[in-house]
């Protein structure tokens, strides 16, 4: 049962780091703030993963074509997922945001009909529908004139959502593919990859498109440090949890996060969640957690 321990950490941490991140999007931009995560939390992975080989007494397990494959894979959907999650956060409330990037376990189910025929039930067609009535009751404000301006936020939370349960697959994939070495030494090697990737091409962009948002990055590089370390620090839990048990049992545990993030919303930020809001919200992990739930 470590991964419930492993879980919680995560998502406190994760919670942090998003508002570390949200508040460095005013200065940094948004692929600014996103690349915080993998630039400065890159070197306090490698600083884990000689801790955790060291403790183990045992060797960095070498990259296999598979594992490199998954990892990169997750890579590449996490950099986009963060991405359109602090776009969602810029323009509607931190918590309200986060729930967007809830339905994630949804999403999962669409694509596993879509692209590999798995059936749907009666009762996750029920899930899906409550689910998805939840964020339209979160976005849909009264009086409010529905147009594209509005529908950015949540279509941002929406696709974060998905490509945030593709990561998830990929690292778990990842790390399954590592084979027997110490789970946790699998999952560091994969924390470590797959912020090295993620470093490595949106430090490229960024030198070659936006210099200005790397600069401000650096400029304001204790800020950054520490949202990097968070980043690292709520990683390391994930992928903790995923080298323990199935993804969806993680990020179905890993749902509190919107709790937490209603709480920080609340006393950091000063944004105030509406009851129409909260029963969304309520709607959506409500929908969520019977999906999972549901044969």
């Amino acid at each position: 049962m470590l991964w419930i321990f492993a879980t919680l950490v995560a998502a406190a941490g994760q919670t942090a780091r998003n508002a570390l991140q949200s508040s460095l999007t005013a200065s940094l931009g948004t692929l600014g703030a996103t690349q915080v995560r993998f630039l400065y939390g890159f070197p306090f992975a490698l600083v884990f993963l000689a801790l955790v080989a060291a403790a183990a007494r045992a060797s960095v397990p070498g990259p296999t074509a598979a594992f490199v494959g998954y990892t990169a894979a997750g890579a590449l959907a996490q950099i986009f997922a963060t991405a359109l999650l602090l776009a969602a956060m810029r323009a509607r409330a931190f918590s309200v945001a986060t729930a967007f990037t809830k339905t994630e376990a949804v999403q999962v189910a669409l694509f596993g009909f879509v692209f590999l025929g798995d059936a749907l039930t009666p009762a996750r067609v029920a899930a899906i529908a409550i689910a998805t009535g939840g964020v339209i009751v979160v976005a849909a404000e009264p009086g409010t004139e529905w147009n594209a301006r509005n529908a950015k936020p949540v279509l941002f939370g929406i696709m974060s959502g998905g490509l945030f349960a593709l990561a998830a697959v990929g690292f778990r994939g990842g790390i399954l593919a590592l084979g027997d070495a110490p789970y946790f030494l699998r999952a560091t090697t994969t924390l470590v990859w797959s912020l090295g990737i993620q470093a490595f091409l949106l430090g490229a962009w960024l030198l070659a498109f936006d210099r200005v948002a790397l600069a401000r990055s650096v400029a304001v590089w204790r800020q950054s440090l520490f949202a990097g370390f968070m980043g690292a620090f709520a990683s390391q839990f994930w992928f903790l949890g995923f080298s323990l048990t199935a993804a969806a049992n993680v990020r179905t545990l890993g749902l509190v996060e919107v709790l937490f993030a209603q709480t920080v919303s609340r006393r950091v930020f000063g944004q105030r969640v509406s009851a129409r809001e909260a029963a969304g919200m309520a709607l959506v992990l409500a929908g969520v957690a019977l999906l999972l739930l549901a044969p």
